[in-house]
């Protein structure tokens, strides 16, 4: 189940909502030290944060029985939990399952690239109205999550610095295909947004600690924001 955080939501705390993360990968109860121990917390401080989930509704308490001493407490997610305010969703789950699938079927990188830049050429549909067709592929970048930066190198290239992975967890599961379904994407808006331009450059990062790199050449560099803004920097 994804882990949807709105302010002043339960799951806005960081513990919380990785209390509630893990028991959605357990897919079962389990007890206040359990969890504890994975989060590397003194239960006494997890079981605050339980409670409050439980005032939530996003988890339940379940008491049981041991053949000796008192029953204890076990926790599981809650059927009728509604993380974020809305029903629950499994994109993330889903987005490895599907890459998963697409392994065992012998997708190729060449197939997942072909269909990215598909995939691109819609998006950059998107900005038809936008003069600058640089900004259309910064702000492409930002509406899907990748929090993007802009970095100023010589050479006609520019450089964009990809500082989240929206991708994480399909990545984790074979990153050679999901990256190059988005290598597919980056090519298909830069061929819609502005044909003279090229992608130079796509250089790979570990997903969760992110920092991609992609180099666009041509016109499109010439058009990106002179140094001056907080988005902009030079490269290191």
């Amino acid at each position: 189940m994804d882990v949807p955080t709105r302010r002043g939501d339960p799951l806005s705390q960081p513990t919380r909502a990785r209390v509630f993360e893990i028991l959605g990968e357990l897919r079962g109860p389990a007890t206040t030290e359990d969890l504890a121990a994975r989060l590397s917390l003194h239960p006494n401080g997890v079981r605050i944060h339980l409670e409050r989930l439980l005032e939530a509704g996003l988890v339940e308490r379940r008491s049981e029985r041991l053949p000796r001493g008192r029953p204890r407490d076990t926790w599981t997610i809650s059927p009728d939990a509604q993380p974020g305010g809305d029903p629950p969703t499994g994109y993330a789950e889903l987005a490895r399952w599907l890459v998963r699938s697409l392994a065992r079927a012998g997708a190729r990188v060449a197939d997942m690239e072909a269909t990215g830049r598909v995939i691109g050429t819609g998006l950059a549909a998107r900005h038809r109205d936008l003069d600058s067709g640089e900004q259309a592929l910064f702000d492409t970048f930002a509406s899907l999550g990748f929090q993007p930066e802009r970095e100023l190198v010589t050479g006609g290239r520019l450089t964009y610095r990809l500082r989240n992975c929206p991708y994480r967890e399909a990545v984790h599961e074979r990153q050679p295909l999901v990256c190059a379904l988005h290598r597919g994407m980056t090519t298909g808006l830069l061929e819609s947004i502005d044909p003279d331009s090229r992608l130079a450059g796509f250089e790979a990062k570990d997903p969760d600690s992110a920092g991609c790199l992609v180099r666009v050449r041509g016109p499109i560099a010439g058009a990106a924001p002179r140094p001056t803004g907080r988005d902009v920097r030079p490269s290191r």
